[in-house]
This record gives C-alpha cells, sequence and structure tokens, in this order.
C-alpha cells in the first residue's frame, strides 16, 4: 500500500474506530505530513510503498525534525515519533508490511516539570481584577472557574451559558466527541460567573466572550466570532500574574495544575483527582506526587525529629 493512501486510511481509523479527538487527529495528520515532506525531501519521492519504510528511514526522520528546527524540544520530537509508531502499529494491526513499530525508540525526557501557584500567589491573583467593570468581572470568573474545576482551556472557551446550570453549580463537558463529564463549581465561582452573566447585556451564545465590540459592529457578529481564544485567556492569566507580582511563568493551564496540587495537598486520593482532572491513565495525574512531597516531608518532620 502506498504511503499517501495509508496515512488517509489511519486518520479515518483514528476518528471512527478510535474514536479520538478531532484535536488528537490534526495532530496524527501534521506528523504524517511532516515525515512525507520529509521523504520527499530526501528521497526525492512523492509517494512510497509502506514496505519500504525501514529504520534508517525512521532515524533520519528524527535527525530531519532537528535540522528543520534548531531548538526543538525532546518532548515534541518524541510526539512526532510517537505518531509514527501509531501509524506502524495501524500497519500491523491491518496486515500491512514495514518497520515493526517497537524499533522506534523515543528519547528519555527529563522529568516532567509542573508549575503550580501556592495559596498566598492565588489569593493575590485573584485580588488583581476590579469586578466593577464587566472585563474585570469575566477574567476573574474565568480564572476561578478553571482553579476550583481543573477545567482544560480548551473545554472552558468551548462552553456556552446553557451548558451551565447555576442553581446546580454544576455542567457537563464533552471530550472526544461523546465522552462527557460532570463537572462540579464552588459557590464562589458560581457567584463570580452569574455577577458576569448580569453585567451582559447581548444575545451571544458563549459563556465568556470579548467585550472590545463596536456597537455598530454589533449586528455583525456571530457566536463563535465573540468566543474567546486559549491564546487570549493564558495571556489575560499571565497579565494579572504579573499585576500580582508573581514571578513564576505561569499560563492559564498553571491554575488547572494548581486545583490539582490544592487537592492532593489536602489529601485527596489520587483516583478521584484522576476522574476530576479527566485523565485517562493515572500515571499522568501522579505526576503532582513529586510537587507534594515537601508537604509529606513537613508531616514526617513532625512527629520523627
Amino acid at each position: 500500500m502506498l504511503f499517501k493512501e495509508a496515512h488517509k486510511n489511519f486518520l479515518n481509523y483514528l476518528e471512527v474506530i478510535k474514536n479520538k479527538s478531532q484535536k488528537t487527529v490534526e495532530q496524527y495528520d501534521r506528523h504524517l505530513i511532516k515525515f512525507q515532506e520529509y521523504l520527499n525531501e530526501k528521497y526525492s519521492k512523492e509517494d512510497i510503498d509502506v514496505s519500504d519504510i525501514d529504520l534508517d528511514k525512521a532515524e533520519g526522520f528524527r535527525s530531519y525534525l532537528y535540522e528543520k528546527r534548531r531548538n526543538i524540544s525532546i518532548k515534541t520530537a518524541n510526539a512526532y515519533m510517537i505518531t509514527l509508531r501509531s501509524f506502524l502499529k495501524y500497519l500491523e494491526k491491518k496486515w500491512h508490511k514495514s518497520l515493526s513499530a517497537t524499533a522506534i525508540d523515543l528519547i528519555k525526557a527529563e522529568d516532567r516539570h509542573v508549575e503550580f501557584l501556592t495559596p498566598e500567589e492565588l489569593e493575590r491573583l485573584f485580588a488583581t481584577p476590579n469586578k466593577e467593570t464587566i472585563t474585570w468581572a469575566r477574567d476573574l470568573a474565568i480564572m476561578e472557574c478553571i482553579y476550583s474545576t481543573g477545567l482544560r482551556i480548551s473545554e472552558l472557551t468551548a462552553l456556552n451559558i446553557n451548558d451551565i446550570n447555576l442553581k446546580r453549580r454544576e455542567f457537563a463537558v464533552r471530550w472526544k466527541w461523546r465522552k462527557v463529564r460532570v463537572v462540579y463549581l464552588t459557590k464562589n465561582a458560581a457567584s463570580l460567573i452569574e455577577e458576569y452573566l448580569d453585567k451582559r447585556n447581548d444575545s451571544f451564545s458563549p459563556l465568556f466572550i470579548r467585550h472590545n465590540i463596536k456597537k455598530e459592529n454589533i449586528s455583525e457578529l456571530d457566536s463563535e466570532k465573540v468566543r474567546l481564544s486559549r491564546f487570549f485567556i493564558t495571556t489575560m492569566v499571565k497579565k494579572y500574574a504579573i499585576k500580582a507580582f508573581i514571578l513564576k511563568d505561569i499560563s492559564a493551564h498553571t491554575l488547572r495544575h494548581s486545583f490539582a496540587t490544592t487537592l492532593l495537598s489536602n489529601w485527596a486520593d489520587l483516583r478521584s483527582i484522576q476522574e476530576m482532572l479527566w485523565h485517562s491513565s493515572i500515571t499522568t495525574t501522579q505526576v503532582y506526587t513529586h510537587v507534594t512531597n515537601k508537604k509529606l516531608k513537613d508531616v514526617h518532620s513532625k512527629f520523627f525529629k
């Protein structure tokens, strides 16, 4: 089978059979397109048979990535190779002769570093916005919502007003299409969202929208054009962190990390945290145990001098 045809079939397999999210399918597609570019450039072939993929070509692809992107991280390089391994596993499953996926090794990366905020830093961060303006009311509601629920930023930006039941303080989040989980709001988060919505005077459906809209242009906009982006929210959190004199290089995702570390520091069990973060593997959740080790050491020191 030719590579281009196998590439197309593989994406369809991920989407229909494996039920992968759209973003995951798009990432695998980008990686395989880059592999195709490498084959074109190095071997002057627009298409090859998958049986011609060997270890030299696979390892050459890794070298090609470093040549093209001097500052590429180990994590990113490994992501490309993981895609290639998944593609080869698919070929093996479909009985197409090619390189064994097990032949490709990944580069050992450093332990993952998780940045989170201490209770004092969180207090300073949440004290920065002024709720008197609609923009600041929105920003505070966003930050509190992420911190108190552990939502992914993409999940938060996708929320619509009708998704949330403020009386019950809960809402459903769709993840990877047909998978749904229920997320619970704190009283404070629900109150801040309600205050923000009370200040709005529009008919747009997104829960959080941009407010730099000229009144004369409002009729030309639909809901998707005013919905906030992931980039906007991360930039906004960084802005308030600077105002709060927080020196850490944080993003909106740092609030999700802070949600997890707050739970773990207060002795929530790892399985519950895994469920709330919606991690498919508890191995991903276990990274937070490393950042809370100091608390365990302090407890130990209380009883053992």
